[in-house]
C-alpha cells in the first residue's frame, strides 16, 4: 500500500531546517562530506519532478583538492575560497541530449519524439529542469543536516570545457558548495518580501 503524506505537514523544526533558519554559507567548518552522503543527496533529489521525468541535470561533485583547485580557477576572486575550503562543491549542468534517455525514464509515451530535431526546445527544457534539480539538491542536502553555498560568478564556458570535456553535449550552469557552514561566514539575513509585494491571487 502506498503511504500518503500530503495530509501530514512537516513540523516547525523541519521547516526551519529547510527554509526558515537555513542560510547560504560563505565559509566552512573542517568537517568532511562522505561519498555516502553525496549519494544520499542524489537519492533524494532524483525524486523531485521534472518534465516527463527527463532528469536533464548532470552533476560533477568536486571533492578532491585537485578538482576544487581546477574549479576555483574558473571562479571570480571572491568565490575561490568558498570553493577551496568546502568539503565538496558540485557543478550543476545539463545535457542537451537528455531526450536520448527518455525511453528509459518515461516509458509511458514516446517522449523522445517530442524533442527529436528541436535543440531549442531541449535547451529550454534542459536548463529549466536542471535548475529545478539543483534546487532539489539544496533541499536534499539541508534535509540531511548539511549546509549549502550556491554560486554563480564562474566562467561557465571554462567549467564546461574542464569538467564536461568527455560529455560535449553537456553545459555547466551554476555551482554549489556543500558542507557544514561556519556561522562566522554569514551576515544578517537579507530582507524577504511580504506576500502582497510579488504575489497575486486571481
Amino acid at each position: 500500500m502506498t503511504v500518503q503524506f500530503h495530509d501530514r505537514p512537516l513540523g516547525d523544526s523541519a521547516l526551519a531546517q529547510l527554509f526558515g533558519e537555513a542560510r547560504s554559507y560563505n565559509g566552512w567548518l573542517d568537517r568532511p562530506v562522505s561519498e555516502a552522503q553525496i549519494e544520499q543527496i542524489h537519492s533524494l533529489l532524483k525524486m523531485g519532478p521534472t518534465s516527463a521525468n527527463s532528469q536533464p541535470a548532470r552533476f560533477v561533485w568536486c571533492r578532491s583538492q585537485d578538482a576544487k583547485n581546477q574549479l576555483a580557477e574558473c571562479a571570480i576572486e571572491t568565490n575561490r575560497a568558498k570553493i577551496l575550503t568546502a568539503p565538496v562543491c558540485v557543478i550543476i549542468g545539463y545535457d542537451l541530449d537528455f531526450h536520448e534517455e527518455l525511453p528509459f525514464l518515461f516509458p509511458h509515451a514516446d517522449a523522445k519524439l517530442w524533442f527529436d530535431g528541436n535543440e531549442a526546445l531541449r535547451r529550454e527544457t534542459g536548463a529549466r529542469n536542471s535548475a529545478l534539480q539543483g534546487a532539489y539538491l539544496m533541499l536534499a542536502a539541508r534535509s540531511l543536516g548539511l549546509d549549502c553555498g550556491p554560486m554563480s560568478g564562474v566562467d561557465l564556458d571554462l567549467v564546461t570545457a574542464r569538467f564536461f570535456a568527455d560529455q560535449p553535449r553537456c553545459r555547466a550552469d551554476w555551482i554549489c558548495s556543500i558542507g557544514y557552514g561556519d556561522p562566522a561566514s554569514i551576515f544578517p539575513r537579507s530582507p524577504r518580501p511580504e506576500f502582497a509585494r510579488f504575489n497575486r491571487i486571481v
